[in-house]
């Protein structure tokens, strides 16, 4: 999975100061006031690395920004009042840069990103709402539980435009070999399994393959915590309760973390999962080292993509869902489009028109493809190019917004995989780490909502 590196502590204080000085908002400077070249409303858009080229990464001169610079063309073409410079910035430079502007007010007017790496912007009150240019069709068009990730409190600050679900992953020849043909599912499917067969496939697999480790644990960082966070999910656990409150330490949450420390106890794991990153799990099950692992539908391509280019060796890799009491447990990264508050209200207007343009032109939006369309009618016009397309939709169902788009969720992450090596270290039990976890996580959530402009 890529990196995103979220706003640390440190720069979440200081962005607060800036704020707490500037009357909670951006306010309008000299250096805002029209922002025009040559008579023309100036828009500056910012995104992370997400895709190469506008459909597809083969075009001539592809590279991250070749999307949204075509859609400023053919916007600035219809709108010959607006002009819109494009710009990169690295995932790992996102917060740092994002602080300095808001401290300087030089924001940007769009940043494109995974929502929930920008879900701390709204609550700083640096993110304007987008209901106003969201229409009838375009929520219809969109799953209810796409629009669950890109809401807080009723409101949309993210306007969605792919997404990138995660699952699981397994090597179909090793099933095989173990004499698991029946839990392999179609070639373009996302098969389910319950937590029972996990259990049952894990074990034939170090019986019959002593040299694989038959599933990918890993706990060094944060990195890939979105789907540790999923497998304490597995027993039913919310993870979060009322008013946004942390109740992983509870029985069903406690139970899925020692059916995982369980599974490691056993053998049926990566070993030294504490000393592991999601990253070595992965290259792990590339070099056919671990049999279920995790991944997500870019990084499933990119897999894929490798093997036809000879970078990795072909064998038959398929997905499936992660266990759940009573359906599967999934989750999505939802890219979005969010307009900053800059005070400049011609700026903003102009910000939110070609947001809305990119997202709901019937050519532009087949970008998605990229990943995966939040849009059935997009949907329905590529299933015949991307066969994987029908099963992701039918389990779009299923995601959960696994962020809640709570304020200080880059901080709750970095004191969870600590309690979660306690675990693999036997330094601590499954009760004692959850509840250790729950406390400090539950003082974090209480010191940002005090923050936080959202109410």
């Amino acid at each position: 999975m890529k990196k995103r590196k979220i706003l640390s502590l440190l720069s979440l204080g200081a962005v607060a100061l800036s704020l707490a000085a500037c009357g909670g908002g951006q306010k309008k400077t000299d250096s805002s006031k029209s922002e025009k070249v040559n008579d023309k409303v100036s828009v500056e858009v910012w995104l992370t690395p997400q895709w190469k080229g506008v459909y597809s990464p083969d075009e001539d001169g592809a590279d991250y920004d070749s999307f949204l610079k075509t859609a400023a063309e053919k916007y600035e073409k219809e709108h010959p009042n607006v002009d819109i410079k494009v710009q990169v910035i690295p995932s790992e430079s996102r917060s740092d840069k994002l602080s300095v502007a808001i401290q300087t007010k030089t924001l940007p007017d769009i940043f494109f990103d995974s929502s929930f790496a920008l879900s701390e912007y709204a609550h700083m009150g640096v993110i304007s709402p987008l209901d106003d240019i969201i229409d009838k069709d375009t929520k219809k068009d969109i799953p209810k539980t796409i629009w669950n990730n890109v809401e807080i409190e009723g409101k949309t600050y993210f306007y969605p435009f792919s997404h990138n679900p995660g699952t699981l992953v397994y090597n179909a020849e090793m099933f095989k070999q173990a004499g698991l043909d029946k839990y392999i599912g179609g070639e373009n499917e996302i098969v389910t399994w319950s937590q029972d067969d996990l259990t049952e496939i894990l074990t034939a697999l170090k019986q019959k393959l002593p040299d694989v480790s038959p599933f990918g644990l890993w706990a060094k960082n944060n990195q890939g915590d979105t789907w540790t966070m999923s497998y304490l999910r597995m027993e039913g656990n919310k993870f979060f309760g009322k008013d946004n409150k942390l109740v992983v330490n509870e029985k069903d949450g406690v139970s899925a973390l020692t059916y995982l420390n369980d599974l490691r106890k056993k053998g049926l794991t990566t070993s030294g999962p504490e000393s592991l990153t999601s990253n070595d799990v992965n290259a792990m099950f590339q070099n056919k080292q671990v049999a279920v692992s995790f991944t997500n539908a870019v990084l499933f391509s990119n897999i894929k993509n490798d093997m036809e280019n000879g970078k990795v060796e072909k064998f038959d890799m398929r997905l499936a869902n992660i266990p759940g009491k009573k359906q599967p447990t999934s989750f999505t990264y939802v890219t979005s489009s969010v307009a900053f508050n800059t005070g400049n209200k011609e700026k903003m207007a102009a910000a939110k028109d070609f947001i809305k343009f990119y997202s709901t032109d019937k050519e532009l939006v087949k970008a998605s493809r990229n990943s995966l369309p939040v849009r059935t009618s997009v949907i329905n016009e590529l299933k015949s190019e991307l066969p994987y397309l029908p099963a992701y939709e039918k389990n779009a169902q299923y995601i959960i917004n696994f962020s809640n788009n709570v304020p200080g969720y880059s901080e709750l992450r970095n004191a969870l995989f600590p309690q979660i090596q306690a675990v693999f270290t036997d330094a601590s039990k499954p009760q004692e780490a959850m509840d250790e976890f729950v406390q400090q996580g539950n003082q974090i959530l209480e010191n940002n909502m005090k923050k936080s402009v959202i109410k």
